[in-house]
């Protein structure tokens, strides 16, 4: 595949566009590439996930760049930040690794779906503009501020002597940036692999510069501390520049901090305005979709876990119905996980508990079509599949179903309802309490569903399965 895909692009004026495999572990594919010398030609880079810092003797071997193509995924507290200062230097040290890609790099979620805010920063409130620089963000440009894409980093044994880690690295024109990290264990977990069990204590670290860089006279620092018990962090402060003497300096290093050391005078810490102050998602909440060029292709604050609902001009439709929101995705994707075979979008405060929902549904498929709305919606991402809340489903064949899942298999209530495809209904659900109740076309079509679990969760709309439906005038409240 990888041969096929380099004569693909090849063919058509990509050259500069190169292969990274295979985004799993070190094995089998470096082995591989030992063997399979036209594979080896093709393969620019070998890309693991999540590899801990270390790599493999077959991976040095084939003396490709590695890269660690996915990482991080770690909640962006104080111990995330640990986490990113630790494997961003320790991915070369240990590893050989030359670059280091966060997963992922703004939390623009729902905080309780699956790892929620796992970003370098945090982003989730659309409806109150919201946001927050998080301790990641600083960590990270302890690097990015004193480095570029074509750097070069030194071959030094990067560890200190009583724990921590250093990396140095070259414009190869003079200029010289270290990075030096003292996470302690507990203080710097990531999401994965496990990690083993290491000491770091305070110490006095001597450097020595040499050949080209000997002639350095000072360089520039900027500091952080990671706070924990006092929870005062102090994050990417510049301090006095170091003096170099006969190309030697030493540094007193604490527990839980990073120093970047650098030729570069370029660093800055933006003095950036506060953000709007957060709000919670707001409790009567309309949207009619009714905007004929929308700057973006989906609704704000739909949450897409399945499936793609986006906005769309009705046509056929001469009516109320013209501008819509439409699931478009009619075939099952190739999943990185057990995906769900229905599709749904979340909405709103995952706290909510008493709501009432309504919409204007459209089922565009045949016989086989359905549409739901839904509410105490628990769950999404990687666990969609065994989603649970209070599902009011319509289908094409004219009946109804109340589930407590998305797989729509745990049945509380189901009957006629007369509903069709390709004509416009109202839906609306009541969740109060253990009770429940759902209306069609405004009169009430079932009652009285007891409802236990879950005690509370989001909005949501969706499909039977992959198909074609429209949503209108989405309400909750």
């Amino acid at each position: 595949f990888s041969k096929l895909l380099r004569y693909t692009l090849d063919k058509h004026g990509l050259q500069q566009v190169r292969i990274i495999a295979s985004d799993r572990l070190w094995e089998p594919i470096s082995f591989v590439l030992l063997i399979d010398s036209e594979l080896h030609g093709v393969v620019d880079v070998i890309g693991a996930h999540y590899p801990g810092t270390k790599t493999v003797p077959n991976a040095l071997l084939t003396k490709k760049k590695l890269w660690s193509s996915e990482d991080y995924s770690t909640f962006n507290d104080e111990v995330g930040a640990g986490c990113w200062a630790r494997i961003l230097n320790q991915n070369y040290v240990n590893g050989n690794m030359t670059s280091t890609i966060a997963w992922n790099l703004v939390a623009s979620y729902y905080e309780e779906l699956p790892f929620g805010r796992c970003g370098l920063m945090t982003a989730q409130e659309p409806w109150s503009g919201h946001y927050k620089v998080e301790a990641p963000i600083w960590i990270t440009a302890h690097t990015t501020q004193f480095t570029q894409p074509g750097w070069s980093y030194l071959q030094v044994d990067g560890h200190l002597e009583k724990g921590g880690s250093f990396v140095a690295l070259t414009d190869g024109l003079g200029n010289l940036t270290i990075i030096i990290e003292t996470m302690t264990h507990n203080h710097s977990k990531c999401i994965r692999p496990p990690l083993p069990y290491y000491s770091v204590k305070p110490q006095r670290a001597t450097f020595h510069l040499k050949g080209s860089f000997y002639m350095v006279e000072t360089l520039q620092v900027w500091h952080s501390r990671l706070g924990f018990e006092s929870g005062n962090s102090s994050l990417f402060q510049q301090l006095h520049p170091v003096k170099v003497w006969k190309g030697s300096f030493s540094l007193d290093l604490n527990v839980d901090e990073v120093y970047t050391l650098t030729t570069l005078k370029t660093g800055q810490k933006c003095g950036c305005p506060e953000p709007p102050p957060s709000q919670p998602f707001p409790s009567n909440y309309k949207d009619d979709f009714n905007i004929r060029n929308p700057p973006f292709s989906e609704a704000p604050n739909f949450a897409d876990q399945t499936g793609v609902f986006e906005y769309f001009i009705n046509t056929s439709d001469p009516g109320d119905h013209v501008f819509t929101l439409r699931q478009v995705v009619v075939q099952r994707p190739i999943t990185w996980v057990s995906d769900a075979d229905q599709t749904i979008s979340l909405i709103g405060n995952f706290k909510w508990v008493n709501f009432t929902v309504t919409c204007d549904i459209f089922i565009e498929k045949p016989r086989d079509g359905g549409v739901f709305i839904a509410g105490r919606v628990d769950n999404g991402g990687i666990y969609v599949r065994r989603t649970k809340g209070v599902f009011f489903w319509v289908f094409a064949d004219g009946t109804y179903r109340v589930t407590t899942d998305l797989a729509g298999e745990e049945i509380l209530m189901k009957g006629l309802a007369g509903v069709r495809d390709n004509t416009w209904h109202t839906l609306t659900l009541n969740i109060q309490g253990t009770s429940a109740s759902g209306q069609l076309n405004g009169y009430p079509l079932w009652e009285n569903v007891t409802v236990s679990k879950p005690n509370n969760g989001w909005a949501a709309i969706g499909t039977r399965s992959f198909e074609f439906a429209q949503f209108d005038n989405f309400h909750v409240e």
